[in-house]
């Protein structure tokens, strides 16, 4: 294909991207009251699942003590067309979370015939794993980092006499930022199979440098968590998890690519 052929395929794919990003913005601009009320706001409330589940927990320690700290804090709008904005940036980010496999998808459908038959080969179910990596991080980082998050700041006080009422703008800042940055951390064992097939990562380089690893871990839970070490360590334990199973991934990679080149000179 010439250049300008491999320019209209890519504008095909993208005009087919577009279409379902709007098609699902869209809908998520007509459920409004799904979107904000339940999932949005959702965090925010003190009957939100994780906050329940945090309750249940502690009463099996102490049937008798307190839940968690409840949530009490008010959500406003200081700005007039605030809440029309947010209605239209909330809705085509839930759009492009939406419609994430099928972007990769297309993505992958561009890239595809330019590969090799083995790259081809090796690559099988990448969008599979993308995909799930991606909707297990944002499930984690909407169920498990965001309100911890949430409920760490929003209880947090100087002093008694003053009142969190919090922007709309900075509380949606907060939910998405850490639930999307979950959903991109938990993509390290995909980025590790890749960089592994391009002989740049080697499982043993990742051993040595491990512990090299676990502080940049550490820096990246305590960038998107809050002051707070307990939501700093439920964030850190899967990405570690994710990081010991990059290493495996990676040796994986190592014993196929091994595996091949003994049968090429055996031939």
């Amino acid at each position: 294909m010439s250049f300008i052929d491999h320019l209209e395929a890519l504008r095909w794919h993208i005009i087919r991207a577009a279409i379902a990003v709007v098609v699902f913005t869209t809908g998520a601009f007509f459920a409004k009251d799904f979107l904000f009320h339940d999932l949005i706001l959702g965090p925010s409330r003190n009957d939100f699942w994780t906050y329940r589940m945090l309750c249940k927990l502690g009463r099996l320690f102490d049937p008798t003590g307190p839940c968690a700290d409840q949530v009490n804090f008010i959500i406003q709008n200081r700005t007039m067309s605030g809440q029309l904005s947010m209605h239209i940036s909330t809705s085509f980010l839930a759009g492009i979370i939406l419609t994430f496999p099928y972007l990769f998808w297309e993505l992958w459908r561009f890239i595809k015939p330019g590969l090799y038959p083995h790259e081809r080969q090796n690559s099988q179910g990448a969008v599979f794993f993308v995909s799930v990596l991606f909707v297990l991080g944002i499930l984690f980082g909407y169920y498990v980092a965001a309100p911890l998050s949430i409920n760490f700041l929003a209880s947090y006080s100087v002093d008694a006499s003053i009142e969190n009422q919090i922007d709309l703008q900075s509380y949606l800042g907060t939910l998405t930022t850490m639930t999307l940055s979950c959903g991109l951390v938990f993509e390290l064992p995909m980025i590790v199979f890749f960089l592994a097939k391009a002989g740049i990562v080697s499982p043993e380089i990742m051993q040595v440098y491990r512990k090299h690893a676990i502080v940049v871990i550490l820096v990246i839970a305590a960038v998107i968590t809050p002051p707070d070490i307990t939501a700093q360590i439920i964030v850190t334990i899967p990405v570690l998890l994710l990081y010991e199973l990059s290493i495996h991934i990676a040796r994986v990679v190592r014993r196929g690519d091994t595996a091949r080149l003994n049968a090429k000179l055996s031939q």
